[in-house]
Order: structure tokens, then C-alpha cells, then sequence
């Protein structure tokens, strides 16, 4: 008997964030992989114990990453990480809406890790105790592949080919670590910025739409308020005409009765009418604040251009500097060469002359 169906993939963690890509040409700048905030969910096969992230955006998988133990999810900021799929030669950085959301993700990618790396354990015994013969490899092919390669010395076993400036050698390795920690850094800034910018311009783009939605919110409201205030108009022309007709002499007790109560009802109404213009007003207002919202969020997305291309400058600058650094290590290595051969020279002279002294005074 064979089964008839087999166990299929299982979510066992879904999260939404913003989903981005390292840029395959620079390998620093992020790449936006979805428009809005997308599903992020964490899938279990059973039948190859095989754990996932994938992530559908509208008809194509935008996340596709088998998790592996030797995988890290780094958080580079407080609602930002990121981890890298060398299958699939890329980076996912993920963005989310707040900290906690990032923290819980976090956690499930570190258990998720753990347990793919419990599965590849249980796998390899089973796979060792299948094959017995496997386990028996000889120890010193792989001794001999992590070997290093024998040191090679041209003026004796003792003495050492080249010699360099302590001082230079010192100096150049500073210059490299620094140059290193501003490229890091400026890295982590540049992702950090871009982060905040896709987030800034996902706000922006809300807040037009519901600045759109308001205006044309505003033209129904002062169409109503137009008819409100002719209604009002009317009713208290017709609260003028039954007061009139309350003064005039001839009228039934009867007749006022109805009358009053007729006053009384347009009197409610005229209130009623008030409250809803008043309640107009008000939205009006809050139609202005979210256009001041809108002002403010688009003077933030200038700061933010304005800042990242300051810092592409740096980086630019910095490559500059380092390329600069590589060339004078080059010409003073060249230069400690060039130095080592003329002292060599020298000492050979030297060895000659000492023989010729020595033969001079054994004669």
C-alpha cells in the first residue's frame, strides 16, 4: 500500500514587512523587492525536514531561502535586518513596522536555525549508520589539504628576505582599519537611510491618498452645508410665518396648539442642522492638519536625499584615499626591494674584500 498523498510544506510563522534585495552590481545598496508591506512566512517540509522562508508577492516568489545552520540574521537597526542566502547569491533585508515585530522574527529565525541544524545532524547519522563504509576516511588526505604551504627562505633558514619599516608597516595598518570601520559604517548608515526613506515614501504616498480622499470629502461636505444652511433658511421663515400667525387674534385655541408644537419640531430640527455644520467645520480643520502632515513628511524626505548623497561623497572619498594608500604600500615596497638588493651587492663586495685582506696578511 502506498500512500496517497504526502506531507506538504506547513507555515509554522508568518510576519508582514517590507522586503528589499543587495543590489547585484554594487552589493551596497538595497533594492526594493515589493511595493507595499508583504507576508513573510517561515515553511516546514516534513517530508525532506527541510525549513524555508518564503514570501509571495502578487504572482512571483520575491523570498525563496532554504534555512541553513551556518545562516545569521543580523538586525542592523531597531526595525531593520538581514540575512544572506548563498545558494541563492543574494542578500534580503526585511523592514518592519515596529521593534517588537522585528524581535519576534528575530527569535523565530535563531530557533528555526537550531532546528535545521538538529535535522542535518539526525540526517548524517543516519546517512553514516546507512553506509558504514564512509565513515572510515583517511586522516591524512584532509591533515594534508589543511597544511600550510612550507615557508621558503632565500638567504638561510635563519634569516629573513625582506625587511620593512616598523613604523610605515604600523602606519598603513591603522589607515587600513579606519578606512575600513568608515566603509563599514557608512555602509550600515546608507541601509539604514534607505530603510527609513522606502518607509518615508510608503507614508507620503498614504498620506496623498487620504489628502485626495479628503478633498473630495470637503466638496461633499460644503455641497451639504450649502443645502443645511438654505433648509435652515427655509425653516426659519417658516418659524417667522407661524409666530405670525400665533400673534394674529382670530385663531382657535386649537390651531395654536398645533402651532407650538410645529415650532417646537423646526426648533429641533434648526438644532440639529447647526450641530451637523458645526461637525463640518470641524473635519475641515482636520482636512488642514493632514495636509500639514504631508508638508512635513515631504521636508523629511528631502532631509533624507539631501543626507544619503552626503554620504555617498564620503564613500567616494574614502575609496579614493584607500586607493591611495594601496599605491604608496606598492612604491615603498618596491623601494625596500630595490634597497635589500643593493645591500646585498654591497656584502658580496664586502665578503671580497675581506678575502683579499686575508690573503694579504697570510703573505
Amino acid at each position: 500500500m502506498y500512500p496517497l498523498h504526502r506531507d506538504r510544506e506547513q507555515p509554522i510563522f508568518s510576519a508582514r514587512a517590507h522586503v528589499f534585495q543587495i543590489d547585484p552590481a554594487t552589493k551596497r545598496n538595497w533594492l526594493p523587492a515589493s511595493k507595499h508591506a508583504v507576508t513573510v512566512s517561515f515553511f516546514y517540509d516534513a517530508s525532506r525536514s527541510v525549513y524555508r522562508i518564503i514570501s509571495v508577492g502578487g504572482t512571483k516568489a520575491i523570498i525563496n531561502s532554504t534555512i541553513t545552520p551556518n545562516m545569521t540574521f543580523t538586525k542592523t537597526s531597531q526595525k531593520f535586518g538581514q540575512w544572506a542566502d548563498s545558494r541563492a547569491n543574494t542578500v534580503y533585508g526585511l523592514g518592519f513596522s515596529t521593534e517588537q515585530q522585528l524581535q519576534q522574527f528575530a527569535e523565530q529565525f535563531k530557533e528555526v536555525k537550531e532546528a535545521a541544524r538538529l535535522a542535518r545532524e539526525k540526517s548524517q547519522e543516519r546517512f553514516e549508520l546507512a553506509n558504514p563504509a564512509l565513515s572510515i576516511a583517511a586522516p591524512q588526505e584532509l591533515s594534508e589539504e589543511h597544511h600550510s604551504p612550507p615557508l621558503l627562505t632565500v638567504n638561510g633558514p635563519g634569516e629573513e628576505k625582506l625587511f620593512r619599516s616598523k613604523s610605515a608597516e604600523v602606519e598603513l595598518t591603522v589607515e587600513k582599519e579606519r578606512v575600513k570601520k568608515m566603509l563599514s559604517e557608512g555602509s550600515m548608515c546608507e541601509i539604514n537611510l534607505e530603510a527609513e526613506l522606502f518607509t518615508l515614501q510608503d507614508s507620503n504616498a498614504k498620506l496623498v491618498a487620504a489628502l485626495q480622499e479628503a478633498n473630495s470629502s470637503v466638496e461633499q461636505w460644503k455641497k451639504q452645508l450649502a443645502e443645511y444652511q438654505e433648509e435652515t433658511d427655509r425653516l426659519r421663515d417658516q418659524v417667522a410665518e407661524l409666530e405670525a400667525q400665533l400673534g394674529h387674534p382670530a385663531a382657535g385655541q386649537t390651531g395654536r396648539e398645533e402651532l407650538s408644537r410645529s415650532l417646537e419640531e423646526l426648533e429641533a430640527l434648526l438644532r440639529a442642522k447647526d450641530q451637523e455644520i458645526h461637525n463640518l467645520q470641524s473635519k475641515k480643520k482636520d482636512v488642514g492638519e493632514l495636509e500639514k502632515e504631508r508638508e512635513d513628511a515631504m521636508q523629511r524626505l528631502k532631509d533624507m536625499e539631501r543626507q544619503n548623497a552626503e554620504l555617498e561623497d564620503r564613500v567616494q572619498s574614502t575609496e579614493k584615499t584607500l586607493a591611495s594608500s594601496r599605491e604608496e604600500q606598492e612604491h615603498a615596497e618596491v623601494e625596500v626591494r630595490r634597497i635589500i638588493e643593493v645591500l646585498d651587492v654591497k656584502l658580496c663586495d664586502l665578503n671580497d674584500l675581506r678575502q683579499n685582506l686575508a690573503k694579504l696578511l697570510d703573505k
